[in-house]
């Protein structure tokens, strides 16, 4: 059976989905069990997100010159060689082989392999659909892209959780092993289609304040905000205003599933089934947030907390596909990896300022942060309406 280069690509962001998610759930409580404080293994993440942030650009750049193939590749291989790096270490100190001294060091370096390489798959992947696909089918392409990795996202912890109970490793080397998969179909199927010429001297690179390029990354910048800020937060505010209720466990894993799958749903209908155009999407996407943020804010009850989590995820799957298309819209043939690249730097800026940023208002008052969130969402739809380039891009 054959499989399309595209339905490979899929599954190398649905591989990378799946352990993004999971060593969230699994590796902080395994490093808080062998000594590690909530500092420690939160800046093992940090530095990870850092590492993307100052790599992506790079690898969006190199795709242009070398290869959307070889460079997708490169990422997924990364990502595998991280995970295995990542477990190791734990793995080493329970059987006694390793000092629990170099733990942190190593989980480091471990997760720093996955923000160095594993950024290179994701820019690679947008700017091959890019350059195979038409200005009309952008979005609905790259939607799907989106969808790929957030399925991965919700079935990581789904079935790392059954793999578990193997033993904690187990997970970890299967993820490696289906990156590995995805990368052999990738090399095997993936042929070069327009392969761009990147041309000598000072204009083959198009900068990130090129006004093609930074509008879309200042609403990327504050989108991220808003969703890290609310991932980031998820456990602290259903534990302080739900403390009351049985199960917390369940509810805040219920959370995060309704909050992907809304996600997932929405891309799936407003791109696909009933397809709307790029500013449409940005603007009803934006005024979806305002609402679910302002809702969640003030009527504090599970319920209505459930009902903005779902309508946040409906906003943020209309809004994040509308973006990457409306940039890829914006740029000429030669710039896609670029411009892909830029915006999976941006993307970790949420989860790298949330600690400084949105952590400090929640302390005040768990509601200030969701009333934080629509105001930066108001700002979007300003920024929407006000900013030539994305208008011009988002109604094609």
């Amino acid at each position: 059976m054959h499989i399309s280069p595209s339905s490979w690509l899929k599954f190398g962001l649905f591989t990378v989905g799946l352990g993004q998610s999971f060593v969230f759930v699994l590796v902080p409580p395994l490093a808080r069990d062998l000594g590690l404080s909530e500092i420690q293994t939160s800046s093992i993440f940090a530095i990870s997100a850092m590492a993307w942030a100052l790599t992506s650009a790079y690898w969006g750049r190199a795709s242009d010159k070398y290869g959307r193939r070889n460079i997708a590749i490169l990422g997924l291989l990364g990502y595998a060689i991280s995970l295995i790096a990542l477990i190791t270490p734990l793995f080493l100190i329970e059987q006694n082989l390793l000092s629990v001294t170099l733990l942190f060091p190593a989980l480091v370096l471990g997760r720093l392999i996955n923000g160095l390489f594993g950024s290179a798959t994701r820019p690679a992947s947008f700017a091959y659909v890019a350059d195979t696909s038409s200005e009309e089918k952008r979005t609905v392409k790259f939607a799907r892209l989106e969808s790929s990795f957030l399925l991965g996202t919700v079935a990581g912890p789904l079935l790392g959780g059954f793999l578990f109970l193997i033993s904690n490793e187990t997970p970890f080397y299967l993820f490696s092993f289906f990156a590995l998969i995805a990368a052999l179909g990738i090399f095997r199927e993936l042929k070069p289609v327009n392969k761009i010429k990147v041309k000598t001297g000072e204009n083959n690179k198009i900068s990130w304040y090129s006004k093609s390029i930074y509008p879309f990354l200042i609403f990327a910048a504050i989108l991220s905000l808003c969703q890290a800020s609310l991932i980031q937060s998820i456990g602290f505010y259903i534990t302080d205003l739900f403390g009351n209720l049985e199960n917390l466990p369940t509810l805040i894993s219920m959370t995060f599933a309704l909050l992907s799958i809304s996600t997932i749903v929405s891309q799936y209908l407003f791109t696909d089934a009933f397809p709307m155009k790029n500013f449409s999407l940005l603007m009803v996407g934006s005024i979806l947030l305002v609402f679910s943020y302002f809702t969640m804010a003030f009527f504090q009850s599970i319920s209505f907390y459930y009902l903005s989590i779902m309508i946040l995820g409906i906003g943020f799957g209309m809004t994040r596909p509308a973006l990457s298309s409306s940039l890829s819209l914006a740029q000429t043939p030669e710039n896609q990896g670029s411009a892909a690249g830029y915006l999976g730097s941006v993307i970790p800026i949420g989860h790298m300022t949330t600690p400084f940023i949105a952590m400090p208002i929640y302390a005040i008052n768990p509601g200030y942060l969701y009333y934080f969130s629509s105001i930066l969402c108001i700002s979007l739809i300003l920024f929407i309406i006000s900013n030539p380039t994305i208008r011009k891009s988002g109604l094609i």
